[in-house]
């Protein structure tokens, strides 16, 4: 196995403390059919020593009855675990795996390429911090590795490294290298893609992988594993504003009342001034818990996202699940009304006016979408107006709830901007969005700033006004409170 230490021997506790605190980075594999994807993440999991050995003597095995690649070990059966998977040599569902080395923790999803399955493509992303977007040296970029840069921009993935695959099939070729990079970079341009890495490698052979390669001397960046392990992800969490959606009171004694959730975004600490929407109710931060083995850990004075946290508060006042508590000094938006984009998922289409379920974070309220701006065709990026959203199409759409929530843009903060669909009736995942922004005249005043753009003036007035003028904003939320 990988990061093999002698404390597993010596100290396992401090072991596991080792690893329970390193960084984790969610990343996917993603780009046109039989680019590689699945036999990439088999070579990462060989060459990092992450495979046991009963996994590789069954895939050894396999490789002879399904196996796509001659003589070799087809690491690709490692992800590709559905029989109709092996049997195509194609990957249908996404296939999620976890591996570690001594500095950080990984976990992959290996995404299918086909068209059909964009739905399953855009789930693997909406988690990730990283996407990897494979090409095959000898066909350069595929419409299918164009759709999926779209939907990875979409999804507001930050770090791209763009891995160019099968090198070995083309002798090793610096131009060819330099040429498909000019063609990405050019495309790449145009859907806003900044400072996409490149990486030129044989994820067959191992080049440029886990280790340099011996014949790439040219290349003289970083191999694959190297940069997962070093690429900063830190700016991919909002540190500055705080949103806590509220999954659970607990309530064990007469003595105690907490309100838990994983936050979103930002930090918390003791005394702090929270907000809590839609009510607009306030209070301050008494006790900020952690989950601990020792009572004496579980008391800290600040929480910071990602961290899952209990909240209690000086005084009593009304909190329940689907609330969402914010600093009282930098309030988000609450809103009805809201321009969104959306990954159908479903074979049923989206029809505008149908009402549906939409989940926000731990909030469950119906809705429906009340008009379709345009359905976005991703192989060439041209709006087109259409009456209905069929399976795997993305549209710009109104939503309209039938309850107000709080919300941030999704490219501000992912927990809080983001949404599912679900069938009323059946329950079934039908689709997903982002919300883009709330339509302006359905917005809350007095909770709510006019934008999250608002200027730098204007958040200085809010501020003033909430701690010159308490009264101001009471007034204001309890004309709004039903």
């Amino acid at each position: 196995m990988a990061h093999q230490s002698d404390l597993i021997a010596d100290n396992i506790e401090q072991y596991l403390h080792q690893h329970e605190n390193k960084e984790l980075l969610r990343f996917i594999t993603c780009g046109s059919v039989d680019d590689g994807k699945s036999t990439l993440i088999g070579r990462l999991l060989h060459d990092s020593k992450m495979i046991f050995e009963d996994q590789l003597a069954a895939i050894n095995k396999d490789s002879k009855k399904h196996g796509t690649t001659g003589e070799e070990v087809d690491l690709a059966l490692l992800v590709d675990g559905l029989q109709s998977e092996r049997e195509q040599g194609i990957t249908i569902d996404v296939a999620y795996r976890f591996f570690s080395t001594d500095k950080r923790k990984f976990i992959i999803a290996d995404t299918p390429g086909h068209e059909q399955y964009t739905r399953n493509m855009a789930t693997g992303a909406s988690t990730a911090d990283l996407a990897i977007i494979l090409i095959d040296a000898r066909h350069g970029v595929q419409t299918q590795t164009k759709r999926h840069s779209f939907i990875t921009k979409l999804l507001g993935l930050k770090h791209i490294v763009v891995a160019i695959n099968k090198m070995d099939l083309v002798d090793y070729s610096e131009a060819r290298f330099n040429e498909i990079q000019a063609q990405y970079t050019e495309f790449a341009q145009q859907l806003d893609i900044q400072n996409p890495i490149f990486v030129p490698l044989s994820a067959l052979k191992g080049d440029n992988v886990v280790n340099p390669s011996e014949h790439m001397s040219w290349y003289t960046g970083q191999p694959l594993m190297s940069l997962l392990d070093n690429i900063e992800i830190g700016d991919n969490i909002n540190h500055q504003d705080f949103r806590l959606p509220v999954q659970y009171v607990n309530r064990p004694h007469l003595n105690f009342r907490g309100f838990c959730g994983t936050i979103a975004a930002g930090s918390i600490s003791v005394g702090d001034a929270i907000t809590v929407l839609p009510s607009g109710k306030t209070s301050k931060v008494k006790q900020v818990i952690q989950p601990a083995v020792n009572e004496a850990d579980m008391q800290i004075q600040t929480a910071f996202a990602p961290m899952a946290t209990t909240l209690t508060l000086e005084g009593e006042i009304d909190i329940s699940r689907g609330d969402m508590l914010v600093k009282s000094d930098d309030l988000p938006q609450v809103a009805n009304d809201y321009e969104v984009k959306l990954v159908w998922m479903n074979e049923a289409a989206m029809k505008p006016g149908k009402e549906y379920l939409i989940k926000r974070a731990t909030s469950l309220i119906t809705g429906r979408f009340t008009a379709i701006d345009y359905q976005v065709d991703v192989n060439t990026f041209a709006q087109s107006q259409v009456e209905d959203v069929q399976l795997n199409q993305i549209a710009q759409c109104h939503l309209h709830l039938n309850q107000a929530i709080a919300f941030d843009p999704y490219d501000q903060v992912k927990g809080t901007g983001s949404f599912i669909v679900i069938d009323k009736y059946t329950h079934a995942t039908l689709g997903a969005g982002m919300l883009v922004k709330a339509k302006q005249s359905e917005t809350q005043p007095g909770l709510v700033s006019e934008s999250k753009t608002y200027s730098a003036f204007d958040k200085w007035v809010n501020r003033m006004i909430r701690k010159h003028y308490p009264e101001w904003q009471t007034k204001a939320i309890e004309e709004i409170t039903p």
